[in-house]
């Protein structure tokens, strides 16, 4: 029993192992040749070696992305020129909160005679 359990085990170890990966570029190249039409799925399918139902699912991720995309449901990406520049205007706000907060604990300890913590000054 061991042995079988053992043996199976290297199987399974082997297939994921030689198992390949697929780039997005190649899954849209094959999505594209699915719904061209010019073979049947299958036969796409045995060609590139992939299950029928994993075609299948690309073609749906491919589909809904496309969908999202047009309904503009995607977040546009900033360009890397926003990026450094929102960056820029996020540390300066930051200085600016910092420099209001030691202003605003300088005044209320003079104020008050005493520092936040209730010592004396």
């Amino acid at each position: 029993m061991s042995k079988e359990v053992s043996s199976e085990k290297i199987v399974k170890d082997i297939r994921r192992k030689t198992r390949k990966k697929y780039s997005a570029e190649e899954k849209i190249r094959i999505v594209l040749d699915g719904l061209r039409g010019e073979e049947s799925i299958a036969a796409l399918c045995r060609k590139e070696g992939i299950p029928t139902n994993l075609y299948y699912r690309w073609s749906k991720e491919f589909l809904e992305a496309g969908k999202k995309r047009l309904m503009g449901d995607t977040a546009r990406e900033a360009s890397s020129d926003e990026v450094s520049g929102l960056r820029h205007e996020n540390e300066q706000l930051k200085q600016l909160l910092a420099e209001v907060a030691l202003k605003n604990r300088v005044l209320k300890k003079s104020l008050t005679g005493w520092d936040t913590e209730g010592a004396d000054i």
